[in-house]
């Protein structure tokens, strides 16, 4: 199943990123104040934290019942185990620009006869339903913080447009002739792959499955949100929880905006920003985001990591 381009020495050396991301992130986490991270892993408990973990478990496993229905939708079936695998492969490179770690799965799914724009669509499609459900909870709190609501409105029309945008797909096709007619060669090439992977996403915008993907994107976002609920009020915290999942929603978005790995920096430097705005001591604000982002990005960049690590392993033993 592993690609060529994702073998030897350079899986190695991605793997190798991945850990030293992981190391330095939590060596600057906790040299902002780790006597105060240490302290509320303490008081949070193993049993505290298993019950993070599982919330976010619940997250990737909402997030995935979506994604094989964006294929199934797209004209294919992957076997589950495998494709479960690839999935989960997706986040062991989160941290890496963009979303670029995350389009690892295309290279996967070429192997079951998924072509590009298909899968690419399928990406499209999974970051643009988040992108839906996490404004929506947002919304939920939105009186916590009046001055997002002009951001709130702007995104909330882009999505509306994008949404009509993905339907029209009379005008689609023929601006993919006009590209393929008028232009260059590798202008036209990037201009009709592009609108090929809309087109594509737009199947899986249409009713019913529009619904079905936001309501999954809720449920599996919502869990997270408790889960950062969950966490605050064991560190003695008093969030309501509508105002706990907009905090959490909104970090979310403003890294996920900010297109930085994984949205370091901008969704840490947002949660702490409205807890303390929410009369959340600093202290206690940096510890339960450092551990809110250990026991959603991170643990999922380790079970990233370990999927990857089953498919290099399958693809050596294909390879040799």
């Amino acid at each position: 199943m592993t690609h060529t381009t994702l073998s030897g020495w350079r899986f190695r050396a991605l793997l190798l990123i991945v850990l030293l991301s992981a190391v330095g992130y939590l060596m600057f986490s906790l040299w902002g104040g780790w006597q105060e991270v240490v302290a509320a892993m303490v008081r949070v408990g193993l049993i505290g934290t298993a019950i993070a973990l599982m919330l976010s478990l619940v997250n990737y496993g909402l997030r995935f019942v979506r994604w094989q229905k964006f294929l199934a939708l797209l004209g294919h079936r992957v076997h589950t185990p495998e494709s479960l695998r690839i999935y989960i492969a997706g986040f062991g490179l989160t941290i890496l620009p963009g979303k670029a770690g995350e389009v690892i799965r295309s290279l996967f799914l070429k192997h079951h006869g998924v072509s590009y724009p298909e899968s690419l669509a399928a990406f499209f499609s999974e970051q643009f339903s988040n992108l839906i459900s996490m404004l929506l909870l947002v919304s939920i709190g939105l009186w916590v913080y009046p001055p997002a609501k002009p951001m709130v409105v702007i995104l909330a029309a882009l999505i509306v447009t994008g949404l009509v945008v993905l339907q029209q797909t009379k005008w689609l096709q023929a601006l993919k002739v006009i590209a393929q007619n008028k232009l260059p060669a590798r202008p036209a090439h990037f201009i009709t792959s592009a609108i090929e992977i809309v087109l594509h996403s737009g199947r899986c915008f249409r009713l019913p499955m529009l619904l079905y993907g936001i309501a999954l994107g809720l449920v599996a976002w919502g869990a997270e949100g408790m889960a950062f609920y969950y966490i605050m009020h064991v560190l003695g915290s008093d969030l309501s929880l509508p105002t706990a999942l907009f905090i959490y929603a909104f970090s979310m978005l403003v890294g996920a905006l900010s297109f930085l790995p994984g949205g370091l920096g901008g969704a840490e430097a947002t949660m702490v920003t409205l807890l303390i705005l929410n009369h959340v001591a600093q202290p206690q604000a940096v510890a339960a985001t450092v551990l809110i982002r250990l026991a959603t990005l991170w643990f999922a960049v380790a079970l990233g990591v370990i999927a990857l690590t089953m498919s290099e392993r399958g693809g050596s033993r294909r390879l040799g």
